[in-house]
């Protein structure tokens, strides 16, 4: 079961079991093929990404009404900045099976380079994938978190009409070949099109969260963050300045579960932000949100079709309580060819990249996530 935070519910993946080999969720591929990258020197992300601001932006643009998302998202749109990465994936493409959904890949890159090329390979890699699947209902957002470090089929290139037989963690994609074979690869292992991509960098991620007065968050235990100033982080709820909550959500090495410790804080940053920047004004203020969106969108990095006007009216309804967060279904951390890696639960993963292409994430979640009723206290 994949973990899933949807307003306070949380489920664990920890325990996930499933049939099949780690790898690719829905290609099947032979031979053992060959861990790519194993030779070249990983460069260490200087910050945490959370690949989900640009989110805030939608829903607060949203919740303008169609009047007034139209007249921010008119001054604004120009500022963003644009890449194509679909259009080198010239063959080998999920169809697009349902109209009025949308699938959006989410990412943050670990590079501090505003002019860093987005369609190449490079000496960085992203930090954080989610797939944000909006369904055509328009009423939540479900949001697929990927482990950076999850063992998938990489194709040879972007162009290339089938997915290969190369294996590495997910965020080597973005190191080989840019954008292109992010998105090449995310498709392959999901088998669901991508209809726009968001790459974020997060230089400049404390000024958003500035920008609203800090956030609260809710610590899960006692840590000291492992980057100067060496921050402690007491166990309760905490109100972080942008600096402070950009640190906690980039520790991981403190808790057990690692990396998915990391990815369930981003989630719950998403949430506070959301849920701050409604309570503080920000819609009622023209001068708090122009400060807010020019913070977001200065990071922000969108593909040529990408409009905010389209993306505010579908997110007119949708408040923190409609995002569904969820992690890939995996079985863990194992070592593979000499280096840790996250192994897909294969058979969980086509079940649910089958639901978002076929557009029946609710019927997905009401089956294999949603609690049942809590039992009478009388009982």
């Amino acid at each position: 079961m994949p973990s899933v935070t949807s307003g306070s519910a949380r489920l664990s993946s920890s325990s996930s079991r499933g049939r099949g080999n780690g790898g690719s969720a829905r290609v099947p591929v032979s031979g053992a093929g060959s861990t790519y990258g194993s030779s070249k020197k990983k460069v260490q992300p200087k910050w945490g990404r959370i690949a989900l601001v640009a989110v805030i932006a939608l829903a607060l643009c949203g919740g303008l009404g169609l009047g007034g998302a139209w007249l921010y998202a008119k001054n604004i749109e120009g500022d963003l900045a644009r890449t194509n990465p679909f259009s080198a994936l010239t063959g080998g493409r999920p169809p697009k099976t349902v109209n009025g959904s949308q699938n959006i890949l989410l990412v943050g890159s670990d590079s501090r380079d505003p002019d860093a090329p987005t369609d190449q390979g490079g000496q960085w890699r992203t930090d954080t994938m989610i797939i944000m699947h909006i369904p055509s209902s328009q009423d939540r957002a479900y949001l697929i978190s990927l482990p950076r470090d999850l063992h998938v089929y990489i194709p040879k290139d972007a162009a290339a009409t089938d997915c290969g037989t190369r294996k590495a963690k997910l965020n080597a994609a973005y190191a080989f070949g840019g954008m292109p074979l992010l998105v090449k690869t995310v498709e392959c292992y999901t088998s669901v099109r991508m209809d726009h991509v968001m790459l974020i960098d997060f230089g400049g991620f404390t000024e958003v969260v500035d920008a609203i007065g800090g956030v609260d968050m809710k610590i899960e235990k006692t840590i000291t963050s492992i980057h100067s100033p060496k921050r402690t982080f007491t166990k309760g709820t905490m109100h972080l300045n942008g600096a402070e909550a950009l640190d906690y959500a980039r520790q991981r090495k403190q808790f057990p579960d690692g990396d998915f410790a990391r990815m369930r804080h981003q989630q719950q940053l998403l949430k506070a932000l959301l849920d701050k920047a409604v309570s503080a004004g920000i819609l009622t203020s023209p001068g708090k949100l122009n400060d807010f969106l020019g913070a977001v969108t200065s990071a922000v990095t969108v593909d040529q079709d990408f409009g905010l006007i389209d993306m505010a009216i579908q997110f007119r309804g949708i408040r923190s309580d409609d995002l569904i967060f969820l992690t890939n279904p995996h079985k863990g951390s194992q070592m593979v060819g000499g280096e840790s890696v996250v192994v897909s639960d294969k058979e969980k993963a086509v079940a649910l990249y089958e639901a978002v292409g076929k557009d029946a994430m609710k019927q997905w979640y009401e089956t294999n996530v949603s609690p049942p009723p809590s039992p009478s206290v009388n009982n």
